[in-house]
């Protein structure tokens, strides 16, 4: 192949470059979401997609980032990894987030989630001028309304979903991993034999104490 191939460096281990892709997604959203030094980020969804946008948005320069989640766990792995606020979803509200942001909405919003009630929020709490990256899909056949008039001519909001990664964006998320500017060993919860796989793919289902699952097939 002559496409598609990075050479790894010593610097990074094989576990470290397991973040690569998804980091390159992620490192995606971002761009098309323009992030800037002195930005509010708030995420919605503190999953590990979620868990990176607040790290990267961090080595971005982000001011303030803020994150949700339903799960305890997740929300302080946010805390930890890089937000300065974390609340449960079902208790945030845009007034909220007012009051932790200094008055104002956030520049940057990025849905992690599939819940269409996260939508919902997003749209309630960019700031004006502001973007929402919808980086998580709801379910096939779901719909949602959209107050037109308020996002685009009087807010200007602006609203984009990212999924993969570009060869440049992969070859940035690897040079991110390297510098240790986004440090990701810190992410793995679990290390598992080649035997373990099926435990494997049962813990990340669940979605509770795990954020990534490594299968070590040398064990």
């Amino acid at each position: 192949m002559d496409r598609g191939i990075f050479s790894l460096p010593d610097e990074i281990s094989f576990e470290e470059a397991t973040f690569i892709e998804p980091l390159a997604c992620v490192l995606r959203g971002q761009r098309l979401a323009h992030i800037q030094p002195g930005y509010s980020v708030l995420v919605l969804g503190s999953g590990i997609a979620g868990l990176l946008h607040i790290k990267l948005a961090r080595a971005l320069g982000a001011v303030r980032i803020m994150a949700t989640d339903v799960v305890d766990y997740r929300l302080e792995a946010a805390s930890r990894f890089g937000a300065d606020v974390v609340t449960h979803a079902r208790e945030y509200t845009p007034a909220y987030l007012r009051q932790v942001n200094d008055g104002r909405l956030a520049d940057t919003v990025v849905v992690c989630t599939e819940a269409t009630s996260a939508i919902t929020q997003a749209l309630q709490s960019v700031e004006h001028g502001g973007t929402i990256v919808f980086f998580a899909s709801v379910a096939p056949g779901i719909t949602i309304p959209l107050p037109m008039n308020d996002l685009f001519f009087r807010n200007e909001i602006t609203l984009t979903s990212s999924y993969g990664g570009s060869p440049a964006d992969y070859a940035t998320a690897l040079e991110l991993i390297r510098s240790g500017r986004v440090y990701v060993q810190d992410m793995i919860t679990h290390r598992l034999g080649l035997a373990e796989t099926g435990l494997g793919f049962q813990i990340v289902a669940q979605a509770q104490d795990s954020i990534k699952v490594i299968i070590e097939p040398q064990r």
